[in-house]
């Protein structure tokens, strides 16, 4: 499994140059104009994590393989996207299997990058998308609510239970609140899960600024970073930081000239990889590995996971035929030097099939076949 997040946000706030820099690519338009993307881009990224390396130079694999996180961008929303201003929101469908949202907002002046609003208010920017996502997932309950409710007439039980989830959903979106805030349970979750409800997705917020913040130092002078951060911070959502034309410049220099640029420019890592590593954060995920002389490669589940459970993302059969697994945390693979001196050392735990996986277990899985 792997993380899919979906960007939206106006146009000219800086998505496509993001995505642009995300992905190491050129292929989404970043122009000075509105819609200058039209059809949606589509890019993997491998995440960032240095205990790949760690775990190659003691394996010496053949290969290392990271796992990835797929971007989606879609072009921008303006005021009344859901009556079909604009490009309309005919392109918020690309984003409804995404599993989060970034929301690009801009929180640079620069008169030479026109705003469809005129002036920079990133509040304003926010409520403008959230109400047109609240809009779009409207239609959605209302259209869903009317099929159920004829089933729930015929006696259908699943309907009823379903009409009265929508009910609730229905009564906060018209109350002008995300779908996310609704504190529903696993199981009323399940019975809408299929309308892949936007605004009931987990939401970051991306804040592009000018050159002079791209350090992350002195951000409270910035009196649009500080406005959104505020907003973010009422609705328990993530803020980062982020210089969308410096990352974007980052992936034309080669690793030496990268390393110098970030440190002449005081920055301690690239934007990109907080990104990437808070979407991980709201979803809950986590990375285990395994290591062998064929490959050294991370792992992608749910904080929680047992043990059968994550061993089902390498493939099915190992879900089913789950005998045990045998972990050694990454910190103790590291220090002993591998699986062998682990071993000795009595830091190898064979676990059963209740076993919690931790964040960086070094697992081999045996199984029936």
């Amino acid at each position: 499994m792997s993380l899919e997040c979906g960007i939206v946000g106006l146009p000219n706030v800086g998505k496509s140059t993001l995505f642009n820099a995300l992905t190491s690519a050129e292929n989404a338009a970043a122009e000075n104009f509105p819609f200058c993307t039209i059809d949606p881009n589509v890019g993997v990224v491998e995440l960032p994590d240095s205990r790949l390396q760690e775990l190659a130079k003691i394996v010496n694999p053949k290969k290392i393989i990271p796992t990835s996180v797929t971007f989606v961008d879609i072009a921008g929303l303006v005021k009344g996207a859901s009556k079909g201003e604009g490009l309309g929101n005919q392109f918020l469908g690309n984003i409804k299997n995404c599993d989060a949202i970034a929301h690009v907002v801009r929180c640079f002046e620069d008169p030479n990058v026109i705003h469809v609003s005129g002036d920079i208010d990133p509040i304003r920017d926010v409520e403008i998308i959230e109400t047109e996502l609240m809009l779009a997932d409207l239609a959605t309950v209302d259209k869903a609510f009317d099929r159920n409710a004829k089933l729930a007439r015929s006696g259908d039980k699943d309907s009823k239970a379903r009409i009265v989830v929508l009910e609730k959903l229905k009564s906060a979106l018209e109350d002008g609140k995300m779908g996310a805030t609704l504190e529903l349970t696993k199981e009323e979750k399940l019975l809408v899960y299929d309308l892949h409800l936007i605004t009931t997705k987990p939401l970051m917020y991306v804040a592009n600024l000018s050159e002079e913040y791209a350090s992350g130092k002195d951000l409270s002078s910035n009196p649009l970073y500080v406005k959104l951060l505020e907003h973010a911070k009422s609705r328990g959502s993530e803020v980062v930081p982020i210089c969308a034309k410096i990352e974007a410049e980052l992936i034309q220099l080669s690793g030496e000239e990268k390393a110098e640029f970030l440190s002449d420019l005081g920055i301690e890592e690239p934007g990109l990889n907080k990104l990437l590593t808070i979407g991980y954060k709201i979803l809950g995920l986590q990375t285990y590995f395994t290591a062998g002389v064929q490959e050294v490669r991370a792992w992608t589940i749910h904080e929680g996971w047992k043990a059968p459970k994550a061993a089902s993302v390498i493939h099915n059969d190992f879900e089913r035929g789950f005998i045990c697994a045998e972990t050694i945390a990454y910190e103790d693979f590291v220090r002993c030097g591998g699986e062998a001196k682990a071993k000795v050392a009595g830091l190898m735990r064979t676990e059963g099939k209740e076993y919690v996986v931790k964040d960086g277990d070094v697992l081999h899985f045996r199984f029936n076949v």
